[in-house]
């Protein structure tokens, strides 16, 4: 755990939070700034800062309470579905470096939109595809 990190003072108890599971491995607890009622934060107990130095057991347990919660806060807030969400790195939009995935339930009407998407310009698919799969572990 990290001494100056929020996320980790919130696990400690030495923050309150408004918990909503606990397990040997993860924390979870509502978002402080909700988009809508229920979000729901969900983080490891160890500390790392994104998806890119986590350990792997901790990226596991993470996904494993974040598929136990979702359809459970899902029903008991009536929403009409279940955005998750996960920022890592600054201009990704993550505001807290300890890794975090956002449980937000969606209810129709509720104004929160989602990315614009536009198509690929012709040729460039191809082009990002042999990019990442360059970048790929042998």
């Amino acid at each position: 755990m990290s001494a100056e990190c929020i996320f980790c003072k919130i696990v400690k108890g030495e923050i309150p939070s408004f918990k909503i599971y606990e397990d040997d491995a993860t924390f979870a607890f509502l978002d402080i700034r909700p988009v809508n009622r229920g979000h729901t934060l969900v983080v490891p107990k160890n500390h790392s800062r994104n998806i890119f130095d986590s350990a792997v057991e901790d990226w596991l347990a993470v996904t494993k309470t974040v598929r136990k919660l979702a359809p459970v806060i899902e029903k008991a807030v009536k929403a009409d579905g279940i955005n998750i969400n996960m920022n890592n790195r600054e201009h990704a939009g993550q505001v807290v470096d300890h890794l975090h995935v956002h449980i937000i339930p969606r209810f129709k009407g509720d104004g929160f939109k989602l990315w614009s998407q536009s198509p690929y310009k012709e040729g460039e698919a191809v082009s990002v595809q042999k990019e990442i799969k360059a970048h790929l572990p042998q």
